[in-house]
C-alpha cells in the first residue's frame, strides 16, 4: 500500500466529526481536518448558564514516501505554527489541540526515536483560556509499523482498522 492509498483509506473515518479538506490545502500537507465542539451546562432554563466550554482539534495529514529526521522536524513545525494560528483563546476556550497523521513508506530509525520523544504544549493566560496539546502519529505503509508520542497513543486503534482493510 502506498501513503496516498492508506491518506484514501483513513479520510472517510474522519468525515463523520471532522471538516475535512482535501483540495487548495498548502504543502507539505495532503489534507486537513477541524473538529469544533460547544458544551454548556444550565439550571432549567439556558439563561441559567452555570458553564459553557470550547473545545477544537486541528488535523493536518502528510503523506510522504519516506521520512527522516529533517522532514519530521520540518512537518512538526509547520503543523504546530498552522494550527496555534487558528487558536482564538478567551474565557470559554478549553482546548485547541493540534495532530499531525504521517503516512510514510519508510520511517528512518532516527525520526522513530524524535517521534516518540515529541512534545509540545502552550497554556494561554495560565491555562485560565485554555490550553493546547500536540499529537503525533506516524504509519509506516511498507512495514505497517505505528510510533506515536504519548498523546497520539489513542490514535492507535484507527490505524489498526486502516491496515486491515483490503
Amino acid at each position: 500500500m502506498t501513503p496516498d492509498e492508506a491518506l484514501a483509506r483513513l479520510l472517510p473515518s474522519y468525515t463523520r466529526y471532522y471538516d475535512v479538506i482535501k483540495e487548495n490545502v498548502q504543502p507539505p500537507f495532503a489534507a486537513e481536518a477541524a473538529f469544533h465542539s460547544h458544551d454548556e451546562q444550565f439550571v432549567l432554563v439556558r439563561s441559567a448558564r452555570i458553564s459553557e466550554s470550547d473545545s477544537h482539534e486541528y488535523v493536518f495529514f502528510a503523506a510522504v514516501e519516506a521520512l527522516d529526521a529533517a522532514a519530521l522536524s520540518t512537518l512538526e513545525d509547520t503543523a504546530w505554527e498552522r494550527g496555534l494560528a487558528r487558536v482564538r483563546p478567551h474565557m470559554n476556550h478549553r482546548n485547541s489541540d493540534v495532530t499531525l497523521v504521517i503516512l510514510a513508506g519508510h520511517i528512518a530509525p532516527d525520526a522513530k526515536l524524535a517521534l516518540k520523544k515529541s512534545r509540545r504544549s502552550k497554556s494561554y493566560k495560565h491555562s485560565l483560556h485554555g490550553w493546547s496539546c500536540y499529537r503525533v502519529i506516524a504509519f509506516e505503509t511498507s512495514s505497517g509499523d505505528l510510533v506515536h508520542n504519548r498523546l497520539g497513543r489513542d490514535l492507535k486503534k484507527l490505524f489498526c482498522n486502516i491496515s486491515t482493510q483490503s
